[in-house]
């Protein structure tokens, strides 16, 4: 328990001050920093290789973090993450507050909730949502556990959590929800 807290102490540090992480989610292992700052999600675009045009995914600790980021969001989308029993990402329409990096061109922001307490309580207490995006250089496999993430993505983060890097389980990213055009639940992955 020592090294949870030791791990969110540090890893908020890092957070505040501009850096990146490597840490695992409620799905696979991420690489993530303050969603609000936009050198910090650059650095993790540059880190990964991967174009601008590809956003990334925000964690968020609860529904009511969505409306600091979502102008109007779809109740029906909300509605599903606070009962999804695994983890969902959804695609709300008008993204508001958060770097142009993450948000489409359409408009559109990719939100999850969290369900991992480790993630939860780094939200909650650096006070900033998450950006996640796998720990990999974009174009490669995602890593499923901690031993499958290269050399070069570990030596390219601030610091890296030790919270679960001895879990060989096998993880998988979220499924992926949007509104279709009759306003109907799509899964798009």
């Amino acid at each position: 328990m020592e090294k949870f807290k030791d791990d969110i102490i540090k890893s908020i540090d890092v957070i505040n001050n501009g850096g990146i992480i490597l840490y695992p989610t409620d799905t696979i292992w991420g690489i993530g920093c303050d969603a609000t700052n936009a050198v910090a999600i650059n650095n993790i675009y540059h880190l990964k290789k991967r174009g601008e045009k590809k956003s990334m995914i925000i964690l968020v600790a609860d529904v009511d973090q969505i409306e600091l980021f979502v102008s109007k969001p779809s109740k029906k989308l909300l509605d599903f993450l606070e009962t999804a029993e695994k983890p969902v990402t959804a695609i709300f329409d008008n993204g508001i507050n958060l770097p142009s990096l993450l948000i489409n061109e359409d408009g559109t922001v990719a939100v999850r909730i969290v369900k991992d307490d480790f993630c939860k309580q780094l939200i909650r207490k650096s006070g900033v949502p998450l950006v996640s995006t796998s720990a990999n250089i974009s174009g490669e496999n995602y890593p499923r556990n901690y031993e499958e993430i290269s050399d070069e993505i570990k030596k390219g983060v601030d610091y890296t959590v030790q919270h679960r890097r001895n879990d060989l389980n096998v993880y998988h990213p979220s499924s992926i929800i949007k509104l279709n055009t009759k306003g109907g639940i799509e899964t798009i992955r």
